[in-house]
């Protein structure tokens, strides 16, 4: 424990004023100290309760020293056992632990969480006070609760506590599945239930972000998953993975499958747990040669973590049964019209560049066919090239017209298709 003394000096370096211009008092005591930073219930000089996170002093220079020697780790372990990534698997670690100590970070974090679930009031994130928050401090809204695992959640009616494990798991799902953007240190400590009651997340600086076409993979793979769709499932995970030099997908479709399977016949979370299921996919994939992103691993341990939470909370929580309600919502937004014509209109400056071109691609199509008719016993575009032609017309007339291109336009390109098509036969 840091005294308050010596983080009163790194709050006011910090803010660049006194402390008595920041806040009318500090308690002395903390309310959690971690390897990193310490929090502090304080009250701002408007009478409004807050917690202040303080960067412990030496922490970033302590982190810096210790990254270099994992690196160097990782690099020998990298010679030894390959196939597990170790060197990219502690570049990972140690730059997730690195954002940790600018709360600046965590500061973004905290509002990009509150505005992804604006329109879920029962989920709720820790408001930001910007003008007391900077590098190494980060004063935020209190959130007067219970964790998930005290006697004062457990003491609940049973009622609350499902619908609170519901809040809980559909916000996971939403935050992996929906927005790529999720909470990745979840554990009892940084789940607050509050009146209502409400689900709170707070300690937001370790978090998992998702690229659109790894959230898309993963959606299609944990839907089939709780679906009870094992050989789907089995393909959308191996379709995540990187194949290596000695990589044997079919091989690990099969294990995958099988514990997929292995899941379905288990009778109770005690038994097979959802989160064990996909660890224990993810785990074999270095044996077939397949290797899966990083951000898999937080994946994972929020899904144990809250799955574990969700059970202690409600002995008997099936997370497969509350998530195939919540992915299934998730599931149709990805395909919902607007969703489609968004993501389409991603792409349009490449189509406006095709359709510039469109007429030259046309011209040229026409004098190929005329090529041919003049010449049909030497015709150069016979067999496997005449149909690969045919098809590319007949595909881009398709998109033209799919796009409300000129009708001249994807009518040449049917015409095109068609003639070649007729020469072929």
């Amino acid at each position: 424990m840091v005294p308050l003394p010596v983080l009163a000096k790194i709050i006011e370096q910090d803010l660049k004023r006194p402390l008595d211009e920041c806040f009318l008092d500090i308690d002395a005591i903390p309310l959690g100290s971690a390897s990193i930073g310490q929090t502090h219930r304080a009250t701002t000089l408007d009478g409004e309760p807050v917690i202040i996170k303080v960067v412990k002093p030496g922490i970033r220079e302590t982190l810096e020293r210790d990254a270099r020697l994992l690196r160097v780790i990782g690099s020998l372990a990298e010679l030894i056992i390959p196939r597990f990534q170790p060197k990219q698997l502690v570049t990972e670690f140690t730059e997730y632990t690195l954002r940790e100590v600018d709360l600046r970070r965590e500061a973004d974090n905290a509002e990009s969480f509150a505005a992804n679930f604006t329109d879920v009031p029962d989920v709720v994130f820790p408001e930001i006070h910007r003008h007391l928050s900077g590098r190494s401090v980060l004063t935020m809204e209190f959130f007067d609760g219970v964790r998930p695992d005290s006697d004062e959640a457990q003491a609940l009616p049973e009622e609350q506590r499902r619908h609170l494990t519901d809040l809980g798991a559909s916000a996971i799902i939403r935050m992996l599945y929906k927005d790529g953007f999720f909470h990745a240190d979840l554990h009892p400590g940084n789940l607050i239930i509050l009146p209502g009651p409400k689900c709170g997340f707070i300690d937001l600086g370790m978090v998992g972000r998702l690229d659109e076409d790894l959230r898309r993979a993963l959606l299609y793979y944990y839907f089939a998953l709780v679906m009870g769709d094992a050989e789907n499932s089995a393909r959308y995970l191996a379709g995540i993975a990187q194949p290596g030099p000695n990589a044997n997908p079919a091989g690990f479709r099969r294990e995958a499958m099988e514990i997929a399977n292995r899941w379905k016949r288990a009778s109770s979370f005690e038994e097979y747990s959802l989160g064990q299921l996909i660890l224990d996919s993810l785990s074999r994939g270095a044996q077939y040669g397949m290797y899966f992103p990083v951000e898999l691993v937080l994946m994972v341990k929020a899904l144990v973590t809250f799955e574990g939470v969700g059970h202690v909370l409600l002995p008997g929580f099936d997370v497969a049964e509350v998530s195939k309600r919540h992915i299934r919502t998730i599931f149709i937004h990805q395909f919902s019209p607007l969703r489609l014509l968004t993501e389409g209109m991603k792409g349009a400056p490449d189509l406006v560049d095709a359709m510039a071109k469109m007429p030259l691609l046309v011209t040229d199509g026409i004098r190929v066919l005329e090529k041919v008719a003049r010449t049909p016993q030497e015709n150069p575009l016979s067999g496997l090239r005449g149909t690969l032609i045919a098809g590319s017309c007949l595909v881009a007339g398709a998109i033209s017209m799919g796009f409300g291109a000129p009708w001249p336009v994807w009518a040449a390109l049917f015409v095109i298709a068609f003639f070649l098509a007729i020469r072929k036969s």
